[in-house]
């Protein structure tokens, strides 16, 4: 009676006007915002942005590796090069951009994956749920009578499950068993690999260095910034961790096909050099090869690539040598190693000279009777000049190329047909009393990159670790297993097994029933 007579006064009871709904407040913004990062969703999507961002790293030349075709790339396409720069596109691993994908990235899988291992983890020590109230609904199913007591029951069955690594808990009535956690853990693991990666990755950015040196035969370098004719250090990179080694070239050899369809294809680069360590060190020798670099001091010396550095002597308009040694080319043609470069006589008197020449390793004529390299190999060398002469703009400050001349402020001596290609030995005397430069044979080069990565061991651990984990998360599966034993009133024990795995059925389930009711022997299993 009070509840009917309760309704019709809550019926005709006047309503109290609706309030206004509050805001989440900023809190309730910071704690929907933290999820939404943490979310595994979010965390793809940033893994996907961050893959993508590396596409133009792989098709656009990058400042700190190649700033010379960055140059050449300028040149070329004046009008989108400096949209490209705006963006960061020559040098995309140290854009803003790409800096913030990756940050985001990180602490989106952190704080989704260290949760995830915490409740993983309290899951474990966690006893096994207990068993559902009807078994005969679950996947997999089978059910015996026994003249064994309930106890006996439960007893063996505890045994013939915990003896296929099960972790049980007996009740009063079933057993309860569960395990497949590896599945979990393999995926738990996989993402924490994934998390260790990405920081060593970007600890070795931040700490590491990498620099690139051209080296002549019968020169070398020491391991210092003044040496490098690139370096890129990381935003936390110190000069003073660079160890003190140096490396001198004795002589390179490159060898090359001669016939077949892959004519001029390399076959051997090997360059044979002597370092080291410290000035209180032996010198050693090592023989440095594509793919088998030289490690100093955790500093891993690589042969990237070679060239040809042609001999020159150039005297001025008095007759002394103002210029004597030799200057590395650069290969236009990476087939043939035809090569370009410049000579710059700042010291010739009365004028200052400079030289843009052409080299050919193997020079012959073409079908229109020009000059042109038909093979790597100097088989047949020579080389022309372009002769000007005035003023280099060395003396305003402004850093120059060594390998292109400004002839702003120069005067043409020997263009166009007036060229003649040189062989070894040969002189070119240059009109108005300039001056003559001889061609006086060449050497090789090689260029070299020196690579210091702090985070390389323990990213190619992580990166093992994470297949392992991958692998193993997909190799097991999450099985549950519940056994039930109740007395009739017959004097006999009903016995009901259910089974629950994760992504299907297996035979596990059936050899653990038909051990139980006595048809089959026990055969333990390995996860």
């Amino acid at each position: 009676m009070t509840a009917s007579t309760d309704a019709p006064e809550a019926q005709t009871s006047p309503q109290a006007p609706k309030e206004r709904p509050e805001g989440i407040g900023l809190v309730g913004w910071l704690r929907w915002g933290w999820r939404q990062l943490t979310s595994m969703r979010t965390a793809l999507v940033l893994l996907f942005m961050l893959a993508l961002g590396t596409v133009p790293g792989s098709f656009l030349p990058q400042r700190p590796i190649a700033p010379e075709k960055v140059s050449t790339f300028f040149d070329a396409h004046k009008t989108i090069a400096p949209w490209l720069d705006r963006m960061s596109l020559f040098n995309v691993f140290a854009a803003p951009w790409f800096a913030a994908i990756y940050i985001l990235l990180f602490i989106s899988l952190a704080g989704c994956v260290l949760p995830r291992s915490w409740q993983h983890f309290e899951h474990i020590r966690s006893r096994p749920p207990q068993a559902p109230r009807h078994l005969g609904r679950l996947p997999q199913t089978a059910s015996y009578e026994t003249d064994a007591a309930p106890g006996e029951v439960l007893a063996e069955a505890a045994k013939v499950l915990g003896d296929r690594r099960f972790r049980t808990d007996v009740h009063d009535d079933h057993v309860a068993a569960e395990k497949g956690y590896l599945r979990e853990t393999g995926n738990l693991v996989f993402h924490l690999a994934l998390l260790v990666l990405l920081f060593a990755v970007g600890s070795g950015a931040a700490f590491g260095y990498k620099g690139n040196v051209l080296v002549t035969e019968g020169e070398g370098f020491s391991n210092s910034l003044t040496s490098y004719d690139a370096f890129k250090g990381g935003r936390s990179f110190s000069s003073s961790g660079l160890p003190p080694f140096t490396v001198w070239l004795d002589s390179f050899k490159a060898a090359y096909l001669s016939t077949g369809a892959n004519r001029g294809q390399p076959t051997e680069f090997a360059a044979k050099i002597r370092y080291q360590k410290n000035l209180k060190a032996p010198v050693r020798p090592y023989d440095l090869q594509v793919n088998h670099p030289l490690n100093i001091d955790g500093a891993r010396v690589y042969l990237l690539g070679h060239g040809y550095s042609p001999r020159f002597t150039v005297r001025d308009g008095k007759g002394q040598i103002a210029f004597e040694g030799a200057v590395p080319f650069l290969p236009t043609n990476e087939a043939t190693y035809a090569s370009e470069g410049v000579i710059k006589v700042p010291d010739a008197q009365p004028d200052q000279l400079g030289f843009i020449g052409l080299f050919w390793p193997t020079a012959v004529p073409d079908a229109q009777g020009k000059v042109t390299s038909a093979f790597p190999s100097p088989w047949n060398p020579q080389v022309a000049l372009f002769a000007f002469k005035g003023d280099l703009g060395l003396a305003n400050g402004e850093p120059q190329s060594v390998y292109r001349l400004d002839t702003a402020k120069l005067k043409p001596l020997i263009m166009g047909p007036a060229v003649k290609p040189l062989a070894v030995g040969q002189t070119e005397t240059l009109p108005g009393g300039a001056g003559s430069v001889t061609f006086d044979g060449y050497r090789q080069y090689i260029t070299i990159q020196v690579n210091h990565d702090p985070g390389r061991v323990p990213a190619l651990a992580a990166g093992i670790v994470a297949i392992l984990g991958i692998v193993t998360s997909f190799l097991v599966r999450r099985r549950r297993m519940w056994v039930r034993a109740r007395a009739t009133d017959g004097g006999r024990t009903v016995v009901e097994i259910g089974g629950l795995t994760l992504g299907g059925t297996t035979p596990e389930f059936d050899a653990i029933a038909e051990r139980l009711s006595g048809a089959a022997p026990t055969t333990p299993d390995e996860e």
